[in-house]
């Protein structure tokens, strides 16, 4: 197995990329946390279908876009299995608005969640991994609209080109430490995000993906398990797009 005796936390877990991540994580041997903020229930079911698969979880709330509950996950995560080897940060959410009618609560909604829950967590993580000095795999989730920009997702682009910055800073920050850190960014998938969109918008992003289809939940999670593994151990600083080439200039 790819991730035997590692143990790995999963932001925003409880359905859509970050269910696919844990559960796949999972499947390589990781321990995983599934952490959730308010989807309980769903969160549970993450965890029974790992469990029924063979793997090990347990489900921690937290709102990781503030930094105490971030710490407290972080802590439990350490607490529970003596160890973080692995950190997702996928948590996030959206407001889509035109800047011009966009309310600051929208903005500060979704750059907290987004791009400070990941501030909040690799800096809540470091100690404990650094401490053990096994080195460690941080994997941030952006979006190609962090790349490209969206109409009416001001926002939303902001911060995922955020975690693209952080994410390379980081990396050259803890390479010394053998920490990997790196970035995915996402095209269209089906998610609780992109169910939000109109046929006709859902029809015109297929229309622009070369592939000409939305993604699929487990080819997000099947690079994210590379990614943890000790196959990627010499790729850091990294923004690997995976969105059908709607990316591409």
């Amino acid at each position: 197995m790819l991730l035997a005796g590692k143990v790995a936390i999963v932001t925003g877990a409880s359905r859509g990329i970050g269910r696919a991540i844990a559960e796949d994580l999972a499947l390589n041997g990781a321990k995983v946390i599934v952490n959730y903020h308010s989807s309980g229930d769903a969160a549970a079911e993450v965890v029974h279908n790992i469990e029924a698969n063979g793997g090990t979880a347990v489900a921690v709330a937290a709102d990781v876009s503030n930094f105490e509950a971030a710490k407290a996950l972080i802590k439990t995560a350490n607490d529970t299995y003596g160890q973080i080897d692995i950190l997702v940060n996928n948590a996030g959410t959206t407001r889509d608005m035109l800047l011009p009618l966009m309310k600051e609560d929208d903005w500060d909604t979704v750059i907290e969640t987004n791009l400070k829950s990941v501030f909040n967590c690799c800096k809540a993580v470091l100690r404990p991994m650094m401490r053990r000095k096994q080195g460690g795999r941080i994997i941030n989730i952006s979006s190609v609209v962090g790349l490209v920009g969206q109409a009416g997702q001001a926002n939303y682009a902001a911060s995922k080109a955020g975690i693209i910055g952080l994410t390379k800073s980081l990396a050259k920050e803890l390479g010394s430490r053998q920490i990997t850190v790196n970035a995915i960014a996402p095209g269209f998938f089906p998610t609780a995000l992109t169910a939000v969109l109109t046929e006709d918008m859902i029809q015109q992003a297929i229309a622009h993906t070369p592939l000409g289809r939305l993604g699929e939940l487990p080819e997000i999670a099947y690079l994210v398990s590379f990614l943890a593994s000790d196959r990627a151990a010499f790729i850091t600083g990294e923004v690997i797009r995976v969105d059908g080439g709607i990316g591409i200039g």
